[in-house]
């Protein structure tokens, strides 16, 4: 049985990057907190410092129409791994999709300072080939919530940010080498330093 004020804490972590919300990002994460992200995952350098983080999220899920579901947890002390979902829609896409991942949590001060995240982010579903994920209470497409995060559907991202940010898809296919020449080059470069920037570099977001 995962410890209640641990779960509760990532839950909140998870809407509040839903709902790009700064001051509940700010809440949940200590300080110097770090976000290590898996390379070669487009911006996988980590990012550092709480309002730092909390900006990025909040750029993220404007940018893909993002909500986070959290599946599974486990946690033994200041430490805890989950699973989650997030389902997003690719650019130009009719149907949103589902990435799944997990990541590793370390707590300090009843906050989160750590976060190492290992998911694949690709343009269309991912997944344990097979794994009954409803079967386990798992978030799937048309549920997105799980048994563990039932109240997920009640956030949702913040529509409309024009700063200039590629979309998610763009970033894939750029990456990927679908893009054509130097056409996403330099955004995606300017949205990565934005974001990102140097350690202990405020982020700047209109």
């Amino acid at each position: 049985m995962p410890d209640p004020t641990t779960a509760a804490l990532i839950r909140r972590y998870y809407d509040a990057c839903t709902d790009g919300d700064l001051a509940e990002l700010g809440a949940t994460l200590h300080p110097d907190v770090v976000h290590w992200f898996l390379a070669p995952n487009v911006g996988s350098a980590p990012v550092r410092g709480r309002e730092h983080l909390a900006r990025y999220w909040r750029k993220v899920t404007r940018m893909v129409d993002a909500r986070w579901v959290v599946d599974h947890v486990v946690t033994d002390g200041d430490e805890a791994v989950i699973e989650w979902t997030m389902f997003w829609r690719p650019d130009g896409a009719a149907e949103r999709v589902a990435t799944r991942g997990a990541e590793w949590f370390v707590l300090r001060d009843g906050l989160i300072a750590e976060i190492r995240s290992y998911y694949q982010q690709r343009p269309e579903t991912t997944g344990l080939d097979g794994f009954p994920y409803a079967e386990r209470g798992y978030a799937v497409a048309g549920r997105e919530a799980s048994d563990v995060h039932p109240d997920a559907v009640e956030h949702r991202a913040p529509l409309g940010a024009s700063d200039g940010s590629p979309s998610m898809g763009s970033v894939i296919r750029a990456v990927r080498g679908k893009a054509e020449p130097g056409r996403h080059t330099g955004r995606i470069r300017a949205w990565r330093q934005r974001s990102h920037g140097s350690p202990g570099r405020r982020d700047r977001d209109e």
